[in-house]
């Protein structure tokens, strides 16, 4: 009887199949900038792009098994709601395996905007077929094979480049040691499922290219390497060198990709259990350097993990009472920079040793999921940061410890999930949420979460409104309506409170955020959304409008909005036009701030070309405005424009060959209300500001 509806699924769907996009266009490169649009409701610096962009490439390249992947898989895509999510498992059980991408239209609640969304992340085969053969053959004829190399460059001098001073003192003022060219270099081999062998080298403008053990420096200034290997019998996965780990919601284990608060008001406030992953991103911190390991035994999986680390640390000295001099580092460095005498001497002053592991249950149906996690850090020296009215319940010593146990549970069309953790303080950390679809057109999230002024931990990425969970409680509540295929409504509210003080707060505070986008698709073609997003949070006041009593307190109001149209003109040529504008309000001040965006891109055979010219004029720098740009493939561009000025660039992409693709991009900013650029070893005199980014990449076996 399957088979029978088999045939006449794909036979209806034969009809339809010149309507859809090309097996080969649903497999083209992730359109990162549609995607994170649709995540977050407003780029900000504050999100970890790069390790995002690491983790959608990580899910790109071991692509998800239509066939065999179950609930939590699904949902780590932040694509799905829950209606999806189930549909897709009640057709595989009724009418068996998919035969083709162009089955999923036969999925009840699915359309061709997520089929377009999730075929980057998704394959037909069990995990596109193993390779046959020993390690040696299968890296000898593998296709997934990659070289890339990078070059970056700001043109103008900045002082760091320039020749010292000589201060009154008679000592040289500090500049940077090495040339203003950024290089980067990657090396990626892997089969989804499989295996994956790879090692990423990175020289930031301003380091030198040296050799020099004593300050830890082995030409390129930041190395990572990772052999990961994959389904070997009872042994899951197997990792060596630079890894990750990501269990339960990310109050232990939260590496990878996690949004939050975003545009997208469902999906993402939940995080999944993905366990060991490798690592490949340039960031020099949040990641573990050693052994990892996860083990199968039925519906079990244990993990354990070792690891010790160098992390960039300031080292002091303090006397005790006994005239006993020991050192301390009193913060740990995460800009990754290596290119005064300071930052040098700070370089990979502190080890870092993790030991820790997870449990994990899943259910016969994949319904239920039960797991626990913990963690042992130790650092070689004590951990005293400077003292501030704020930080007083911060983490201070030598050792820390985090457990937690999690759930998730699929009821239907419902979601519930879970983590509670505490810590060596005894700080706990909780978070309580559902996703729901309460209709076929309407979606619901509801979370809550708690963690304590001394709760600590140091890999945790939980949803949170601050970028640490500590010191925060909150409820948020997200919904989603989409009516039809052309129009859908996002929006949530998020109220959260801080009960000890915080950076630039110094007394217990409150705040909310809330967000609408409304989203309008007449064809395929066409995109056009309106979104308003307001936030209150509060600060301390300045000096000049207190009186009387000090650490006053006032709301800071942050109100954001976003007009955008995407239009295709055709198979080459396709547009964005995008207007933007903020208003700051605090105690009596209040600034705006706008930026209008134009951008066009042209796509033929072997070439495409993009370009962009953004107008920008803005009171004050808490109106700055941030507008991610395309960049050659797997870097970000995200500038801030503040100030009065014009932004523009142009990128090409050429692929040479089947083998060989080559980007280049030049971008320049000039402003019209300064004479010079940037402050410190950073100032360029002037008011424009050039760069230049070139990349190849050779793809063996191809």
């Amino acid at each position: 009887m399957k088979n029978i509806r088999k045939f006449v699924v794909l036979s209806a769907l034969q009809v339809f199949q010149a309507a859809l996009y090309a097996q080969d266009e649903l497999r083209q490169d992730i359109d990162i900038e549609a995607f994170i649009e649709e995540l977050f409701a407003l780029q900000e610096e504050e999100i970890n792009y790069e390790d995002l962009y690491e983790s959608l490439l990580q899910t790109h390249l071991n692509r998800l098994p239509l066939n065999q992947v179950q609930a939590e898989g699904l949902q780590s895509l932040y694509i799905l709601s829950p209606l999806q999510v189930n549909s897709l498992l009640s057709y595989r059980e009724q009418v068996g395996p998919l035969l083709s991408i162009y089955e999923l239209q036969a999925v009840p609640h699915w359309d061709l905007e997520t089929i377009r969304r999730i075929a980057p992340f998704v394959t037909i085969g069990d995990s596109a077929g193993q390779p046959v053969g020993g390690l040696w053959r299968k890296l000898k004829d593998e296709r997934d094979a990659y070289f890339i190399l990078r070059h970056r460059r700001v043109w103008q001098m900045r002082k760091g480049f320039t020749p010292p001073d000589t201060l009154r003192d008679g000592s040289v003022s500090s500049r940077y040691q090495g040339d203003p060219n950024d290089l980067y270099a990657r090396f990626r081999i892997q089969h989804a499922n499989d295996y994956s062998i790879g090692f990423t080298l990175n020289k930031s403008q301003g380091e030198a290219f040296v050799w020099d053990q004593a300050t830890d420096r082995y030409g390129f200034n930041f190395s990572s390497f990772h052999a990961t290997f994959m389904q070997k019998g009872r042994w899951k996965s197997i990792s060596l060198g630079d890894y990750q780990l990501q269990f339960g919601q990310g109050l232990v284990y939260g590496a990878g990709f996690s949004v939050g608060k975003g545009a997208e008001s469902i999906t993402t406030v939940r995080r999944s259990t993905l366990g060991v992953r490798p690592y490949s991103s340039v960031l020099e911190f949040g990641f573990f350097r050693g052994a990892a390991a996860t083990y199968q035994v039925g519906r079990w999986e244990l993990t354990g993990h070792y690891s010790r680390a160098p992390r960039d640390a300031r080292i002091q000295t303090q006397v005790d009472s006994l005239d006993q001099p020991s050192d301390f580092f009193s913060s740990l460095l995460q800009s990754g920079l290596h290119r005064t005498s300071s930052e040098i001497s700070a370089k990979s002053q502190a080890r870092e040793d993790n030991v820790g592991g997870n449990i994990n249950y899943r259910s016969a149906n994949r319904n239920f999921q039960w797991g626990m996690n913990t963690l042992f850090t130790r650092y070689n020296r004590p951990f005293i940061p400077t003292a501030r009215v704020y930080n007083g319940f911060e983490f201070r010593g030598e050792s820390n410890q985090v457990h937690s146990t999690y759930f998730s549970h699929n009821y239907q069309n419902y979601f519930f999930f879970g983590e509670s953790a505490v810590s060596k303080s005894g700080g706990q950390g909780s978070i309580l949420g559902v996703m729901s679809s309460l209709h076929p057109h309407i979606n619901l999230s509801l979370l809550w979460r708690k963690f304590d002024r001394n709760f600590h931990t140091f890999y945790g990425n939980a949803f949170s409104e601050g970028t640490r969970p500590i010191n925060e409680e909150g409820v948020y509540l997200g919904l989603s309506y989409t009516p039809s295929r052309k129009f859908s409504w996002n929006g949530y509210y998020d109220y959260f409170r801080f009960p000890w003080m915080r950076f630039r707060v110094y007394a217990p505070s409150q705040g909310s955020e809330w967000l609408m986008r409304w989203s309008y698709r007449p064809d395929k073609r066409t995109h056009l959304f309106v979104q308003v997003r307001q936030e209150s949070k509060a600060r301390n006041l300045l000096s000049a409008m207190q009186q009387g009593v000090t650490y006053q307190l006032a709301q800071a109001n942050r109100r954001n909005f976003v007009v955008n149209l995407d239009h295709q003109f055709s198979a080459v040529w396709s547009m964005k036009s995008r207007i933007q504008a903020s208003r700051f309000t605090f105690g009596e001040s209040n600034t705006a701030g706008f930026a209008i965006v134009q951008d066009v891109q042209g796509e033929w055979n072997n070439l495409r070309i993009s370009g962009r010219l953004a107008l920008f004029d803005t009171e004050d720098y808490e109106n700055r405005q941030y507008v991610y740009e395309k960049n050659v493939l797997w870097a970000f561009s995200l500038p801030a424009y503040h100030g009065q000025g014009l932004r523009y660039y142009l990128l090409g992409q050429w692929r040479i060959s089947q083998k060989l693709t080559l980007w280049a991009r030049w971008a320049r900013t000039a402003y019209t209300d300064r004479e010079s650029i940037g402050t410190g070893l950073q100032e360029i005199q002037g008011n424009a500001v050039s760069e230049t980014t070139a990349q190849l990449r050779y793809q063996f076996n191809r």
